[in-house]
């Protein structure tokens, strides 16, 4: 058995002396977090921005603070986007792969990030890589969870072909999540982008099947007919917005909602 890190140690310290405010009561019990790779890039417009990161960090430390369970997938596009590149002389299947590995740098640097605000992680990925991260193991995830780690999930499934938003609807059923929270640059779903049309209508709420008959881009429709057949539910919301992961964990109305 490893023994537990010095951030380890210190957030153990500091949660047994923390009092909880009443008014911040969970509504969830454990969560899977789904981050693109571009919430890391910041307005850089690529690779891994510092501050963003920092900023991820701080939400993720106040819901960890919380006690809450929380997974977290992570993409790769500010590194590599594979569906892109396959466009032209790569591979898919390798296009793929390639954008699983910076998923696996992102993991690592999101992992540095929380660690120095005192908040203790794993990071676990479905491509074996045993000297910078621990495979996924559906029940060890579970038990780091029970520990109070912070888990992060890297390497997509570990196949071509999937999504990341498949990952995050598979680990969230693996792991029995109450909800898989999507984080995005708006705050919902639309009729349509509302970045180009200002006409586009925002959805509070909407059922599996509308997402995926209306073609409405919430996660792919793997992910989504993953989360519909074991229901669970899909929470769309704008992270950009200081506390808003924290404020959709304790249930406020904020985003779209996706269930049955």
């Amino acid at each position: 058995m490893s023994q537990p890190s010095q951030a380890e140690q210190a957030s153990s310290a500091a949660g047994r002396g923390r009092a909880r405010p009443a008014q911040e009561k969970p509504a969830y019990k454990r969560v899977i977090l789904k981050l693109s790779g571009e919430a890391l890039q910041g307005s850089q417009g690529h690779g891994i921005d510092p501050d963003a990161l920092t900023h991820l960090a701080r939400e993720i430390r106040e819901v960890h603070a919380l006690k809450v369970d929380v997974a977290i997938v992570v993409g790769g596009g500010n590194i590599f986007r594979g569906a892109a590149r396959a466009q032209h002389t790569i591979a898919p299947a390798t296009a793929d792969y390639m954008g699983m590995l910076a998923t696996i740098i992102n993991g690592m640097a999101l992992q540095d990030a929380l660690e120095k605000q005192g908040v203790y992680t794993r990071v676990m990925t479905a491509i074996e890589v045993s000297q910078i991260a621990e495979p996924y193991i559906r029940r060890r995830a579970i038990r780091h969870l029970e520990k109070g780690r912070v888990v992060i999930l890297a390497g997509g499934t570990g196949n071509p072909y999937f999504t990341t938003d498949t990952t995050a609807a598979l680990r969230g059923i693996e792991i029995n999540a109450d909800v898989v929270l999507k984080a995005t640059k708006v705050d919902g779903v639309y009729t349509s982008d509302p970045v180009k049309d200002r006409t586009a209508k925002k959805f509070n709420e909407l059922r599996y099947i509308d997402v995926l008959n209306k073609g409405l881009k919430v996660m792919d429709s793997t992910a989504v007919s993953l989360c519909m057949e074991n229901k669970l539910p899909i929470i769309v919301f704008n992270t950009t917005r200081p506390g808003n992961i924290k404020r959709v964990i304790c249930g406020e109305k904020i985003g779209t909602r996706v269930g049955s």
